[in-house]
């Protein structure tokens, strides 16, 4: 759900492990290992926005449209929308069901940060949806 696709998901997850594999003795003894490598995952795709354009180009157009296996392929148009960071935030809250402090944590921002990112982010999801109902 981070990345968008199951690509760069394989991607982000072998690179995550790569990354915490000299350190994993350090991790597994952690209380929460399955939330540090979330969180390497989470900066990990956040440094890579930071790197790309925020458009991924390709020369042809799809014959196809994608399958979601997630259920509401709408909602999922509707966040790849989203900047980055509050995409970040609404998956890691309504998806992985984490708190503030958690989200804050494995982004490395305040937990005010967290609010406000999730608060534009769902108010740019309801401005898109009454434009689409005006249409």
């Amino acid at each position: 759900m981070l990345s968008g696709n199951s690509e760069d998901a394989a991607d982000l997850v072998q690179e995550a492990l790569a990354r915490l594999g000299d350190a994993w003795h350090r991790v597994q003894n952690k209380q929460n290992p399955e939330g540090y490598v979330r969180t390497t995952m989470t900066r990990l795709h956040i440094n890579a926005w930071r790197r790309r354009h925020r458009e991924d180009l390709v020369a042809d157009v799809p014959e196809e449209g994608r399958s979601d296996r997630y259920g509401d392929a709408d909602l999922w148009a509707e966040l790849q929308g989203l900047p980055r960071k509050q995409r970040a935030v609404l998956v890691l809250r309504y998806y992985e069901d984490l708190s503030d402090a958690e989200i804050a944590d494995i982004l490395g921002v305040s937990r005010g940060t967290v609010r406000s990112q999730a608060a534009r982010a769902l108010d740019k999801l309801r401005i898109k949806r009454v434009l689409q109902e005006a249409r």
